[in-house]
């Protein structure tokens, strides 16, 4: 009879730095419903809200998966766009979440995944090229001329500089 004996274990998996976490990016859209005159929200109040339906929709173990991962990295009162962290592993729960939201601050929204990304750059992407979208339907409604230059420029300008600031 053979016998084998193991001195030591060499892992063959790629050593990952303890800190380090995959995430996914969601590019949120929030409709409002039937109101002209819309308060101004903050990015706490949309964490909060996002909170709020998950307890509602998956109880206090869907918080607990995504609780400590999700972050409002980004939301813009022009265009009502937001950038949503959270960690991969349970990103689903978080977007089932936000299509379940309904009001937030008391006022109804429709939420609008427009993009789920791995990474913070193709989210950033995808947010400028939304906001030129936006703001090119703003110009259509106002029916401007394409070379008529106003406030719209200074905001896609901002909004870019701002998103692509972000990090991860």
């Amino acid at each position: 009879m053979v016998r084998f004996k193991v001195t030591s274990s060499v892992s063959l998996a790629p050593s990952i730095s303890s800190n380090y976490s995959k995430n996914r990016w969601f590019l949120v859209e929030l409709i409002p419903v039937g109101q002209t005159n819309v308060p101004v929200l903050e990015g706490k109040h949309i964490w909060a809200a996002i909170k709020q339906s998950v307890i509602n929709n998956f109880g206090d173990t869907g918080w607990g998966s995504v609780g400590l991962s999700l972050t409002v990295k980004y939301y813009s009162p022009t265009t009502n766009i937001c950038i949503v962290r959270v960690a991969r592993d349970h990103h689903k729960i978080a977007w089932g979440s936000i299509t379940l939201l309904s009001s937030i601050e008391g006022t109804r929204y429709i939420p609008h995944i427009i993009h789920v990304s791995g990474t913070i750059k193709h989210a950033q992407l995808a947010a400028i090229s939304h906001n030129r979208e936006i703001v090119a339907r703003y110009r259509v409604q106002a029916k401007t001329p394409a070379a008529y230059r106003d406030s719209f420029e200074s905001y896609l300008e901002n909004s870019s500089v701002e998103i692509a600031a972000l990090h991860d």
